[in-house]
């Protein structure tokens, strides 16, 4: 039976995050409080290190960093102090090419580009909660991994919103002109699973 997400009825901030057990991994979307566990499965994991090595090979020399979670990003609506923060996602990879943006927490702020790969626990929320969130933050480019699928969807920005996906799958490439002339070799990464 696929784990069904807790979520704590209360309206949180990143000041109660931070208390929380270490244990324990939660994000916060507008408050709301949703549990992140049971851990990935392998294959998710897989991934997770495939991204890593393809991206992170690319970005050696370059400003933009590539973060696996767990790692806080923290989009605050304005100004406001980390504590009062009420949203703080916990995305399976971020890239962030504005070093401002990066402190011993996280990231606070949109990174440029967010990858989410999808597991029964949390598909919902990341074809949902998540992609409005992304949208409305300003996040430059999000991409849904399907591991069953073999497939991966890329949303880019068009002006205020995500325009149309284009889709990928097992023997595609993806071409990254936002970091530059990056390429994912998406046979190579599915192949290692």
């Amino acid at each position: 039976m696929p784990h069904v997400q807790r979520q704590r009825e209360e309206r949180f901030t990143y000041g109660n995050y931070r208390t929380w057990p270490e244990n324990e991994r939660w994000e916060l979307i507008d408050g709301v409080a949703y549990d992140m566990s049971p851990a990935p499965s392998r294959h998710h994991q897989g991934l997770i290190t495939q991204f890593i090595l393809q991206f992170g090979a690319y970005l050696q020399d370059k400003p933009c960093r590539i973060y696996a979670a767990p790692f806080d990003v923290r989009l605050p609506d304005g100004d406001e102090d980390d504590d009062t923060i009420v949203t703080v996602v916990q995305p399976d990879l971020v890239v962030v090419c504005d070093p401002d943006k990066l402190d011993e927490k996280g990231c606070r702020g949109a990174p440029d580009l967010v990858i989410e790969i999808l597991s029964p626990s949390t598909t919902s929320k990341d074809l949902h909660e998540k992609f409005d969130l992304y949208e409305r933050v300003g996040i430059k480019e999000y991409w849904i991994v399907h591991p069953q699928d073999r497939t991966v969807m890329v949303f880019k920005r068009e002006g205020e919103r995500f325009g149309r996906p284009n889709m990928f799958d097992e023997e595609g490439c993806i071409e990254v002109p936002l970091l530059g002339d990056l390429n994912i070799d998406l046979k190579l990464m599915f192949s290692r699973l």
